[in-house]
């Protein structure tokens, strides 16, 4: 949703509508800027975006609805980008990579944004420029950048970049350690045991690491139905975790004798403070856990780019305006998605297209003299606790007190019902919306 549709969207929202909204932004995309096809006034404002992921692309997609004149430059490390979300499903063989990869080819073609492969290596706040690793200097009147996360290995003991990179894959960035520990998964010894250390807050893709287990317990059931699965979480409450529970309950025997996932709280002892990779052990406030698989998943903060740039702050997080995204460290330059404070709002790729979007016509109306709206956010998760059952939760999000909340009672979660339809429908509508999201990205 863009800022101006967000200036006169007023009405009370319920959780279905918000669901339905979603289809409203891909209407939008389709032949509305003709005009973008002309050539560039020489004076034409220069937008530069760092970063071609979900926040960045929706950004460039949208800037280009709200403004046809204006320049835009896109700047990403990588050919291709491959979603986090679903990720899960390819660990299970739900999904390929490749279903989830995507390139920039249609913001070129279609949208008329100039989208280099290159690396930033540094940026000028007060020339306002940005240089890449290729010897290029863009001048800017305004920058958005889109870093995405980086890890904060140093919080456990015995685990640091290299050990990830080699068998004890994290695989919270989607791509060849993702098809790693798919085959760690599969290769299981029969009857073994596996083990899932969420992170602590914030981090990207709160329920992530539930999905992840519920999707690793599916996948057990049928194919190694003695093993085991032990979820050691710092954390004593996470998103979603009363549907979460009621589908482990449901499905997987949670809290009986038999059960396949037991889930140890914060408080039980369940963070994890150190790696023992020669004896496939964790160590915790409760004491020792060896496995066959395990899977820690770091503690996390804003991505690389936004520290090089000096765009966090001592939470190492980046502090923006609510409104427009704009940063609170440096003026003319915004971020978008994981790497921000957005204070209720989750750190997920709909959050981040939606910032994209109230991004786009915030920089659209400065850039043209015109007064800013207040921004209205929309964030959207659907996850799989099984192949066929469903939870979401979802939120509109105003800025109030200075700070992202929830918009009235729009914010909830998946009801627990005995109705059996109900989390196969979740299930579907998780499947639908994945395909309707990335065309209203990439597409």
């Amino acid at each position: 949703m863009s800022q101006l549709e967000h200036k006169t969207f007023e009405q009370k929202i319920n959780r279905r509508d918000l669901i339905k909204l979603f289809g409203a932004s891909v209407v939008a995309a389709s032949g509305i800027f003709g005009a973008s096809e002309k050539a560039f006034a020489k004076n034409a404002p220069n937008v530069v975006v760092l970063g071609g992921g979900v926040g960045g692309s929706s950004f460039a997609k949208y800037l280009r609805f709200a403004n046809p004149d204006v320049k835009i430059t896109l700047i990403e490390k990588h050919p291709e980008y491959i979603t986090c979300f679903r990720s899960n499903d390819v660990i299970v063989g739900m999904h390929t990579l490749d279903e989830l990869t995507f390139n920039h080819q249609v913001l070129q073609s279609k949208y008329k944004v100039n989208v280099l492969i290159d690396e930033v290596t540094g940026a000028d706040f007060s020339k306002k420029t940005v240089k890449t690793a290729k010897g290029e200097t863009l001048a800017y009147d305004k920058l958005v950048v889109s870093p995405g996360i980086d890890f904060k290995f140093a919080d456990t003991e015995g685990f640091d970049a290299e050990v990830a990179a080699g068998k004890f894959p994290h695989a919270y960035k989607a791509g060849a350690k993702t098809l790693e520990l798919r085959k760690q998964l599969i290769n299981l010894p029969k009857g073994g045991t596996a083990i899932i250390a969420p992170p602590e807050n914030p981090y990207r893709c709160p329920p992530g690491p539930y999905e992840r287990a519920s999707l690793f317990a599916d996948y057990l059931k049928v194919h190694n139905p003695t093993a085991k699965l032990l979820v050691l979480d710092p954390k004593d409450r996470f998103t979603k975790d009363g549907p979460f529970k009621k589908a482990w309950e449901r499905l997987y025997g949670f809290k009986t004798d038999n059960a396949m996932i037991e889930w140890v709280s914060g408080s039980e002892g369940g963070k994890v403070n150190r790696l023992d990779t020669k004896n496939m052990t964790v160590e915790t406030d409760s004491g020792n856990h060896k496995a066959d698989l395990i899977n820690l998943i770091p503690n996390q903060r804003a991505g690389k780019l936004a520290q090089n740039l000096g765009l966090t702050n001592n939470s190492g997080w980046c502090p923006v305006d609510r409104n427009s995204m704009e940063s609170l460290l440096h003026k003319e330059v915004y971020v978008l998605g994981d790497s921000t404070i957005a204070d209720a709002m989750p750190k997920s790729g709909y959050s981040a297209n939606s910032q994209a979007k109230v991004c786009a016509q915030a920089v659209s109306d400065t850039l043209q003299g015109n007064q800013l709206g207040k921004a209205v956010y929309a964030n959207v998760c659907f996850s799989l606790a099984g192949e066929n059952y469903g939870v979401s939760i979802s939120a509109i999000y105003e800025v109030r007190d200075g700070l992202i909340q929830p918009k009235g009672g729009s914010a909830g979660v998946s009801p627990i019902t005995d109705k059996a339809g109900l989390p196969i429908l979740e299930a579907t509508y998780q499947k639908n919306w994945q395909r309707n999201f990335v065309k209203d990205v990439f597409s």
